[in-house]
Parts: structure tokens; C-alpha cells; sequence
């Protein structure tokens, strides 16, 4: 009942869209009133005309939404429902009521009650979510059984085309969308109204009255035994059979549950392809048109018998269930493998935030080095710099020294050579004695002013050469500092490298990855294109027997078995060691003669 409540519920909101005029979500009480009475009477419940009113006593101001409409239709209608209603008069009602609001047929190649008919195919298999859709893999269903009951090919390529252009919407239908695809004959090119029309009702048939198949047969009588033509439908539960195919004269039904059996039967009483129904009460003999036909016919009554002893619901709702699994099933995977690519595309980012942190780090350090390279080469600059006037000071003293000295020596040169006048003149000048110690006295003065003038030049030798050694080991510091900033630069690259090559690792994962996602998507593509197939190729097998296909004709080879066997290989050696005797004893009769 609850899948049947489902169906209920699509129906009214159709009914309940449609009394909606100014699309604002609400209908007034009044036509609520109307639409309720018109359920109950439809659906066989009592009708209480004060419920609606002691429902929304407190909302009196305004219209009613269908989410507060949908507490007083669960509670007072279809809690009430039991199976004695007519389901397409309850549909009919519904549609009465919102079809020509919402379509215009005069353009479209199907009457009235084949649009009805497609409405309800809608119904039946639109998403269980307000407001109605059918999506895309239910409309390729839909159309697929619509082109076999018309003895039509189903022509992908075109549908393919037409997906396109579905998809450029939101990838699904409306009801009255759903209508005028097939109204307009898009798919059905080359073929007549009236099998258009006929093909519309085996599908409804078959989807909307649980119709799993239907034809004519043979029946064999209880009473008087004998062989009457009857229209056989067959149902989930029974098996009805009329007097033709018009279903206006019921002759019968074969009610079905889990003690029922089906079996062949041998030809008889000049009836071919017999089989019989076996109930508790009664057994039913009915013979088919051919053997094929009697095949499909017993596949087709076993499978509702089992479906009656597990509990499950006819064929066609049962793939509806197994799709909409299989649907939920790939849309989890999907959302799954999504979050996967999620989640690598976060650890893709991660790693290259690390990257660019790392980048950065290391051009801050090259900056750093780059800076404290310039600052040593400007010190060491500036030192050479100072060196250098040092230099040129201490060579300036050093030319001042010499030229001071090489005076001294020219006024010592001057005052030996008066030394000597004096001496010559010693005899003859006494006064001269006096001039003559005053003049060693002075020589005295200026070999000790020489001499603390060459103590002082080797005190500034000392100190230069303590200034040069110092620059040099400053030298030798900056160049040390240098080799360990240089490798440190070269451990950062080697870093940086390592990083690069992790990078591209997850690239490369991440490429897999999408790989992976196409081939799961092609695999669940595959999976749902065979899973629609089904129902063609088992209505293709059924019944049928494989033929045993003949044996190969070619000669076969005999090989021995057991201990005695030899192997292909040592057949080839035992042949190649004969061979050459046979040469051998040939050669040697040959030189005897």
C-alpha cells in the first residue's frame, strides 16, 4: 500500500498544482472542499464535509499550502482506502481536473486518452520528489518500450541528440513536457497515428494495469470438455479470459498464489502445445499457437507464482525499485569518488602552499645571502680602501724619513769635511778646540735623533704587518662564512628539488585518479546500458533451446598416454637421432661399394 499511496499522492498534486491558478503555492478552502469530496466519492470513503473545517480551524485567514493539506489527505483519505476502487477512474478524476490547464491538444498526433494514458506512465515512473520530474534514464525506458510495442527500432543516435539538448536544461521533464515529446511524434517518424495510439496502450497495459502479458489461446472447458478461443490477460495475481480482445465480455479468471504450479502437457485430443494451470480448487488446460508462444506463456506464470512466494511486487515495479537502487548506488559512488577527488585536490593544494612557502623561505634566504655578501664585499672593500691610504700614509713618512735622512747625511757629510779643516787647522787655531767639541756634542745629538728615528720605522713595520696579518684572517673568515652560505643555498635546492619531485608524484596520483573516475564512470555506464537491456534479452531468450554446435572437422592427432607417453620434445630428438643414423649407414654403404 505504500508504493500505491505514493501513485495516489503524484496524482492529487497534479490535481491540487491545477487549482493553484496564480502559482502561489495555496488553494483556497472551498475548491480543497470540491477536490476532497471528489476523492472520497472516487475512492470509496465516507465523506466527512466538517473534517477539512476542524482540520485548519486555527487558519481561517487565508488558502491552504499542500504541505497543510497533506496531513488532513493522509488522516482522513487515504488512511481509509481499501482495494475495492477503480484506480483508472480515481487517475481520471485527477486528470480531469489539471490537463487542460496545463496542455493544449490540437497540435499533438494522440488523442485525449492517449495523453492520459502517457500521464500516467509519468506517475508511475517520476522521482518520488515535489515537483514531478522524470529524468533522463526513465524517459530512454519509457521510449524503448514505447518503439517495441510499436514494432519499431529504437534509434540511439537520435536520442543521444536529444539528450543534449536535454541536458542543456536541468536534464528531465515535466508530465506535460513527457506528452508533447511523445504527442509530437519525435521519435515515432514513419508510423500512424493509430499505432502510435496502440503502442501507447500496451505500454500502459503493461506499466499501469500490471498487465504481463496477453493473447489468445485454446481453453478446455469443465463441464462439457470442450476447446473454446478465449483472449487470455495475465496479471500479477490472476489470470482473466474474455471473449475477445476487447475486455467487454469477461468469461473468467484463474486466480493465482503460491500453491499454483504451471506444467507441459503431451500433445492430446489433437491439441498441440498444451500446458496446464494447477490451483487448489481447479486446474486449467489451455493449449497455444505454437511452441514458442507456450513457452513464453509458462515463463510468464512461473515468474508470477514465485513473485507471489517471495512477496515481491509485479516485474516492471520491481526493475523500477532495482534502477532506482542502482541510480542511488551511483550517485553514492559518485559522490564518493567525488569527495576523493575533493580531498586530493585539498592535498594538491596543501603541497603547493608548502611549495610556495618553501619558494619563499628559500628567496628570503637568497635575498639574505645576497645582502650579507654585499655587506662583506662593501666592508672588505672599505678595509682595502683604508689599507690602501695606510699605505700610501706610511710610503709619504717613508719618503719624508728618506729625505730627512739623506739631508742629515748631506750636513754630515758638510760637517765631517769641517772636522777636518778643523783638525788641519788644530795647530794653528786653539780657539777652534771649543767649536771643534761642540760640533761632536752635535754629532752625538744627531746619531741619536738617527737612531730613535729607525727605532720608530721598525715600531711602524711592526704595526703594519700586524694590520696586514689581521686583514688577512678577516679574509679568510669571509671566505668561510661564504663556502657555508653557499651550502646552505645548495641543501635548500637540493629541498626544493625533492619538493618539485613530490609534486609531480601527486600529479601524477591525481591523473590516476581521474582515470579511475572514468573508467568507474564507463563501468556504471555499461552496468545501467545492460541493466535496461534486460527485460529485450530475456523477452528474446526465453523458451528457447541452444543448439549443440557440431565438433571441429579437422583431423585430430593421436598421442599416447600413461607411463609409456613421450613428450612432443623427445619425439623430435628420438626422429633427429634416427635421421642422422639412417645418413651414417647410407655414407658407409656408399664408400663399401
Amino acid at each position: 500500500m505504500g508504493l500505491l499511496r505514493d501513485e495516489f499522492l503524484k496524482s492529487i498534486w497534479h490535481a491540487f498544482t491545477a487549482l493553484d491558478v496564480d502559482q502561489s503555492g495555496k488553494v483556497s478552502k472551498s475548491q480543497l472542499k470540491v477536490l476532497s469530496h471528489n476523492l472520497c466519492t472516487v475512492m470509496k470513503v465516507p465523506h466527512d464535509p466538517v473534517a477539512l473545517e476542524e482540520h485548519f480551524k486555527d487558519n481561517d485567514e487565508g488558502p491552504v499550502s499542500n504541505q497543510g493539506y497533506m496531513p488532513y489527505l493522509n488522516r482522513f483519505l487515504l488512511d481509509k482506502v481499501r482495494d475495492n476502487f477503480d484506480i483508472l477512474e480515481f487517475n481520471n478524476v485527477c486528470w480531469t481536473l489539471c490537463f487542460k490547464k496545463n496542455i493544449n491538444m490540437s497540435h499533438l498526433l494522440i488523442s485525449n486518452d492517449d495523453a492520459f494514458k502517457v500521464w500516467c506512465i509519468f506517475n508511475f515512473l517520476s522521482e518520488d520528489k515535489y515537483p514531478l520530474i522524470i529524468i533522463t534514464e526513465e524517459i530512454e525506458y519509457f521510449l524503448r518500450k514505447l518503439m517495441e510495442a510499436m514494432g519499431g527500432i529504437w534509434n540511439q543516435e537520435r536520442f543521444d541528440d536529444y539528450k543534449l539538448t536535454l541536458n542543456r536544461k536541468q536534464q528531465c521533464l515535466s508530465a506535460w513536457e513527457l506528452i508533447e515529446l511523445v504527442g509530437m511524434g519525435h521519435f515515432s517518424k514513419g508510423m500512424n497515428r493509430q499505432t502510435l495510439s496502440m503502442g501507447i496502450s500496451e505500454v500502459f497495459q503493461e506499466l499501469i494495469l500490471d498487465v504481463l502479458r496477453q493473447g489468445y489461446m485454446m481453453k478446455k472447458g469443465h463441464k462439457r470438455k470442450n476447446w473454446t478461443e478465449r483472449w487470455f490477460v495475465l496479471g500479477p495475481n490472476s489470470m482473466s479470459y474474455y471473449v475477445s480482445e476487447d475486455l467487454t465480455d469477461k468469461k473468467g479468471e484463474i486466480l493465482l498464489d503460491r500453491n499454483c504450479c504451471v506444467e507441459s502437457l503431451p500433445d492430446k485430443e489433437g491439441k498441440k502445445c498444451l500446458f496446464i494451470v494447477k490451483c487448489s480448487d481447479k486446474s486449467f488446460e489451455i493449449s497455444a499457437s505454437d511452441k514458442k508462444r507456450k513457452q513464453e506463456w509458462i515463463q510468464a506464470i512461473q515468474t508470477c507464482i514465485q513473485l507471489l512466494r517471495l512477496g515481491l511486487p509485479s516485474p516492471h515495479r520491481e526493475a523500477r525499485l532495482r534502477r532506482r537502487e542502482l541510480r542511488q548506488k551511483q550517485q553514492a559512488e559518485q559522490g564518493e569518488l567525488e569527495e576523493r577527488m575533493r580531498l586530493l585536490q585539498i592535498a594538491n593544494e596543501n603541497k603547493h602552499r608548502q611549495l610556495e612557502s618553501m619558494t619563499k623561505k628559500l628567496e628570503e634566504a637568497v635575498a639574505t645571502a645576497t645582502l650579507e655578501e654585499q655587506r662583506r664585499k662593501q666592508t672588505q672593500t672599505d678595509l682595502q680602501d683604508r689599507y690602501r691610504t695606510d699605505l700610501e700614509r706610511e710610503k709619504m713618512v717613508r719618503q719624508q724619513m728618506e729625505e730627512q735622512v739623506a739631508q742629515k747625511s748631506s750636513e754630515l757629510e758638510q760637517y765631517l769635511q769641517r772636522v777636518r779643516e778643523l783638525e788641519d787647522m788644530y795647530h794653528r787655531l786653539e780657539d777652534a778646540l771649543e767649536d771643534e767639541r761642540q760640533a761632536r756634542q752635535d754629532e752625538e745629538t744627531m746619531c741619536k735623533l738617527q737612531t730613535r728615528l729607525l727605532e720608530e720605522e721598525s715600531a711602524k713595520r711592526a704595526e703594519l704587518e700586524q694590520i696586514h696579518l689581521q686583514q688577512q684572517r678577516a679574509i679568510s673568515q669571509t671566505q668561510a662564512e661564504k663556502q657555508e652560505l653557499e651550502s646552505e643555498r645548495l641543501a635548500k635546492e637540493t629541498a626544493l628539488q625533492a619538493a618539485m619531485l613530490q609534486l609531480e608524484s601527486l600529479e601524477r596520483e591525481r591523473h590516476g585518479a581521474l582515470e579511475q573516475y572514468e573508467e568507474v564512470r564507463m563501468k556504471l555506464e555499461q552496468a545501467a546500458n545492460k541493466t535496461k537491456s534486460w527485460k529485450d534479452k530475456v523477452a528474446k531468450h526465453e523458451g528457447l533451446v541452444r543448439l549443440i554446435q557440431p565438433g571441429d572437422k579437422g583431423p585430430q592427432r593421436m598421442t599416447n598416454w600413461g607411463p609409456a607417453a613421450f613428450t612432443d620434445t623427445e619425439l623430435d630428438l628420438r626422429k633427429k637421432s634416427w635421421q642422422e643414423r639412417k645418413n651414417h649407414n647410407q655414407s658407409a654403404s656408399s664408400e663399401r661399394g
